[in-house]
């Protein structure tokens, strides 16, 4: 009771500063008092500092509030922080025996290294616990570059064009003297990816690889990356998939989509995307790629139809179908061989290796 007291006269002591602190901010304040020494003022002042601030622009007012409630000048340097482990890139899949002593670190890589190459061509769908863990590692570890487009704007460069103003520039510089002509060339922009991923129960064993790689692709381009999801209705997926952490972004995925493993309505969640998205530039000189194996529930006439106006708009409309990479496949599903007219590329996506062509795929 008096530290809820006390939190509640130094809240009141903060807002009198010009700090606007909130109601939630003074409990969280609160609660971090019970985990640190009362006694000690440089945890009460971190602890207040971590909760009450909003930002590093109110820690001078924050200051003189500690300094006038508390006494004595704050500290000025922050606690130690505990390291986390680091994980590896590379670890065994094989258990190895306890019992064995005389293996050699070289070996050890070696194996952890055709286990890692073996791992990468295997069926998302066939693997076990232990291995779906370490797959999550392989597919955190590349940094994807995003596909670009030519900018209207020009840089210099020493091959190109003549720059006729820097030309100019230095010759009038030099006194009307002739000079070295300079050169330029069209820069890049980041061009706009769009991911429709299909979460119904056919695609249910490869959710979470996708979800995991289009958290790769969105952190790599957060600005010009949108990640969707189709099942029997459209959900927007970007801005829980632009958190830092991979499983906490998973995890705010899943709180947003309400139709996990349900029913597949591409064409009337495909039309949506368009209706709502795409035709108001989302989707316009973009590359979109679906994640489905082309089961539809709808009629697959309306995904066709869809599809041929989706790909009028992007500039490259990718399929990638999990039983694409299988022998002997063929698109004989409904939506399937209505979509394929409209796709620009068929791509399997049932390994790490394959979703590591679709990278290169989006770039070309």
């Amino acid at each position: 009771m008096s530290e809820l007291v006390g939190a509640a006269g130094f809240a009141r002591a903060l807002h009198a500063a010009g700090l606007s602190v909130a109601p939630d901010s003074v409990d969280a304040f609160v609660r971090a008092l019970t985990h640190v020494d009362l006694a000690d003022r440089t945890q009460v002042y971190w602890a207040g500092r971590a909760t009450l601030c909003r930002g590093p622009d109110e820690q001078p007012r924050y200051d003189l509030a500690f300094e006038a409630w508390f006494g004595g000048m704050p500290p000025q340097q922050p606690p130690m922080r505990l390291q986390r482990p680091r994980r590896g890139k590379v670890a065994t899949l094989a258990q190895a025996d306890q019992g064995e002593r005389g293996v050699e670190r070289g070996q050890q890589l070696a194996v952890a290294a055709a286990d890692t190459e073996v791992l990468r061509h295997r069926d998302i769908a066939e693997l076990s616990a232990a291995e779906r863990t370490h797959l999550a590692e392989l597919i955190a570890h590349p940094d994807p570059r995003p596909p670009t487009r030519p900018a209207v704007r020009r840089r210099p460069a020493r091959r190109g064009s003549i720059d006729p103003r820097r030309t100019v520039r230095d010759i009038l510089a030099a006194g009307g003297e002739p000079t070295r002509p300079r050169r330029q060339r069209r820069s890049t922009r980041p061009r706009r990816v769009v991911l429709l991923l299909d979460i119904s129960g056919s695609m249910s064993p490869y959710a979470d690889a996708l979800l995991r790689f289009a958290h790769v692709v969105v952190r790599a381009n957060p600005a010009g990356t949108e990640i969707f999801s189709l099942g029997t209705r459209l959900t927007r997926l970007t801005r829980a998939l632009r958190a830092r952490d991979p499983d906490l972004a998973l995890a705010a995925a899943g709180r947003a989509v309400p139709d996990w493993s349900g029913g597949t309505r591409l064409g009337e969640t495909l039309r949506s995307f368009l209706d709502r998205w795409g035709r108001r530039g989302l989707a316009r000189g973009a590359v979109v790629v679906i994640f489905s194996d082309g089961w539809e529930r709808g009629d697959a006439s309306l995904l066709g139809e869809q599809m041929h106006h989706l790909h009028r708009l992007a500039y490259r409309v990718l399929w990638v179908n999990p039983h694409a990479g299988i022998d002997g496949y063929e698109p004989v599903q409904s939506g399937m061989a209505a979509a394929l007219p409209h796709v620009d590329r068929l791509l399997a996506g049932h390994s790490l290796a394959t979703l590591q062509d679709l990278l290169t795929q989006m770039r070309e």
